[in-house]
């Protein structure tokens, strides 16, 4: 089978999580810290307004406590997302209200966000879909100026930047995954920035335990009763540990290659595909934009895109589709709201294998199969 996800994990990975047993420590520790500070660097933000944390869901949730969200207040976020977001927004009382994208890039534009607010909106949760980051820099201005929180899913965006920033840093929040499906894994993962310093201290206690301070080893070097508890908010654990971290931080090193690889692989889909009827290739970043090339994204006629997807899984290849829309999950009170793009999206986008452990053959094969695919069944439907 080749898969759509794949992790690349070798032996700087294994040496890593050797050494860490070898230190007898594998919880939170020192080499979480240097994790932290390795993509603070990689982000150009400082350390201590980084976390990281044992999921970005974990990340996407404290996010609601952080910004106090409850019943009457309103979350703008693209339908296009990942039902996390939607949950973390939800399972607060507050309510998600979905906006449209546009049916190519399968962001949101500044216009789409604009016409999703309304008098209760708190924030806006902002997905950059595939690692492309869309409109982010605009989309964060109309946020300011309208006093609105903005929240960025920076999931698929481990290395996305537009202009000299990196996607995760325009907004007030951030979360990235590191989940064994992305591009930069470890395992189970991710991580939360915080621009603002206060709320980033708070961050840090909610996301253990609500601590002020720590009551272990570390206490007792300053502290008679190192033991005590000092607690004031409700917390609960969060926190990344040191096995992992050694994991992240080989995989941060490796990053730039790893991304150098995933776009060879999308210019030679483009060259292989760019004469294919019936296939509508995934826009190319904007000037000045750079993509993590974390989806590469065909769309096909409605009618045979379900069809196209059966014949390659027959024929070994696996592809799917991220994200239907949670406009229409029953669970998020599904209206008959019309956001046509996302419709339109979801019926005729599907992803083909994009990781950097696919070969050349691979994405050869790949290409050649969807070509044979979409012709036939064209052909079938007159």
């Amino acid at each position: 089978m080749i898969n759509v996800f794949q992790p690349s994990l070798g032996a700087e990975e294994l040496k890593a999580v050797a050494e860490v047993f070898d230190s007898n420590w594998l919880g939170h520790g020192p080499r979480t810290k240097a994790f932290e500070a390795a993509f603070a660097d990689h982000l150009g933000v400082p350390a201590d307004h980084l976390i990281f944390i044992n999921a970005a869901t974990a990340g996407l949730f404290l996010t609601t406590e952080l910004l106090g969200l409850g019943p009457g207040d309103d979350v703008v976020l693209p339908s296009v997302s990942f039902v996390a977001a939607a949950n973390a927004i939800a399972a607060t009382g507050a309510r998600p209200v979905f906006c449209d994208v546009d049916p190519h890039t399968l962001n949101p534009t500044p216009a789409h966000i604009e016409s999703a607010l309304t008098p209760r909106t708190k924030a806006v949760l902002l997905l950059h879909f595939g690692g492309l980051p869309g409109e982010v820099a605009a989309i964060a201005d109309l946020c300011r100026t309208r006093g609105i929180t903005l929240v960025e899913d920076a999931a698929c965006a481990v290395a996305s930047t537009a202009g000299t920033r990196a996607c995760g840093t325009f907004g007030d929040i951030a979360v990235w995954s590191f989940d064994a499906m992305k591009v930069l894994v470890t395992g189970d993962g991710g991580m939360l920035y915080v621009r603002d310093a206060d709320l980033a201290r708070k961050a840090r206690r909610l996301a253990y335990h609500g601590l002020e301070t720590s009551s272990g080893y570390a206490a007792a070097k300053v502290s008679d009763r190192w033991w005590d508890l000092d607690v004031r908010e409700y917390g609960r654990r969060i926190i990344g540990n040191d096995l992992t971290a050694a994991i992240g931080t080989v995989q941060l090193r490796r990053l730039p290659e790893f991304v150098a690889r995933r776009q060879a692989v999308t210019h030679t889909y483009d060259q292989l595909l760019a004469t294919a009827d019936g296939v509508r290739l995934p826009p190319a970043p904007p000037s000045g934009h750079t993509s993590t090339h974390y989806f590469y994204w065909v769309q096909l006629d409605a009618t045979i895109r379900d069809q196209v997807a059966a014949d390659l899984l027959a024929r070994g290849i696996y592809t799917t589709l991220r994200y239907p829309p949670l406009h229409k999950v029953p669970a998020y009170g599904a209206t008959a709201v019309d956001l046509p793009g996302t419709d339109h999206a979801a019926e005729t986008t599907l992803l083909l294998p994009l990781h950097q452990g696919l070969d050349d053959a691979e994405v050869a094969t790949v290409a050649d199969e969807l070509r044979k695919s979409v012709e036939h069944r064209l052909a079938a439907t007159g």
